[in-house]
């Protein structure tokens, strides 16, 4: 259900950039805004992990799936607006807050927010998943990351040498909420718009597509199926009525490749008979 925290992220870092427009620099105002957005996420991460995470099997991903389209639907309810007298909200229509003369909606309902400021570059973009690496892996390395790891392995074993297994799954579960909630923000910030529907049960299943492709604590596979899958239906764009069906059918085959015990044994062959024609051929010329 990551695509709630985005939304999380999105809608409260670009509520603050809307409000906030003609008063910050735009730098400011942009690094506050996906401040904003990660904090966001990430208290809504506590509050979900805390009574989800106590779940085992496939009942926390139910329930996260159903946060991340409960998130949707109240926002395309949600009308938000400022005008002297305050903040006004209503889950009926704008008419309904009574607005003054010199008021200003945000959020309104289906239509989201509109006239956004454009404020996401490749640059920021690029520094961001630096950011996100930087953090993810110093985590992995951790006694907090080692203590995650252990309960991925084996979660009963983990809880016989006396690990907290709710709180560490509560960490990891909340800083990746925090994450996403970041990508929200900037993913906000990259339209001249902003609509819940942008964030829907379509796109946590693509994040999870990455993490399986790339395989799971991958982290560099994850990165290059992300990059992989976000350029595929672009470059496949010109074969218009049947980018979609290439596009699943060369995403099945890739993870048939990845996945089947056979192939991967052929692939880990493949690679010590190169590696080692490699080191013959550099000792020979040397």
């Amino acid at each position: 259900g990551h695509a709630g925290f985005m939304s999380v992220g999105a809608f409260s870092a670009m509520c603050f950039s809307v409000y906030m427009e003609d008063v910050l620099t735009t730098p400011v105002r942009f690094a506050l805004a996906l401040l904003i957005g990660g904090i966001a996420a990430g208290i809504a991460g506590v509050l979900i992990g805390i009574p989800v995470l106590r779940l085992q099997g496939d009942y926390p991903a139910i329930v996260t799936l159903a946060f991340g389209e409960i998130i949707k639907n109240v926002l395309n309810a949600t009308y938000l607006g400022i005008d002297g007298s305050g903040i006004h909200v209503s889950l009926k229509d704008a008419a309904s807050m009574n607005l003054a003369a010199d008021s200003k909606v945000i959020i309104n309902g289906p239509l989201g927010i509109t006239n956004t400021p454009k404020d996401a570059t490749f640059t920021v973009g690029i520094l961001l998943i630096l950011f996100t690496l930087f953090i993810v892996l110093n985590l992995i390395k951790s006694r907090t990351g080692r203590a995650i790891m252990s309960i991925r392995d084996n979660r009963i074993a983990a809880e016989s040498v006396g690990i907290n297994v709710t709180k560490y799954k509560l960490i990891a579960f909340s800083v990746s909420a925090a994450l996403a909630g970041v990508a929200g923000a900037f993913y906000a910030h990259n339209f001249s718009s902003l609509v819940a529907q942008k964030f829907d049960y379509n796109t946590s299943i693509l994040i999870l597509v990455f993490v399986v492709l790339g395989g799971i604590g991958n982290i560099r596979g994850s990165v290059i199926a992300a990059a992989v899958l976000t350029v595929l239906p672009e470059m496949l764009r010109a074969l218009n009525t049947y980018r979609m069906l290439i596009y699943a059918v060369i995403l099945i085959l890739v993870m048939i490749f990845s996945q089947n015990e056979q192939l991967v044994l052929w692939r880990m062959r493949l690679k010590h008979k190169v590696t080692a024609a490699f080191g013959a051929h550099r000792r020979k010329g040397a």
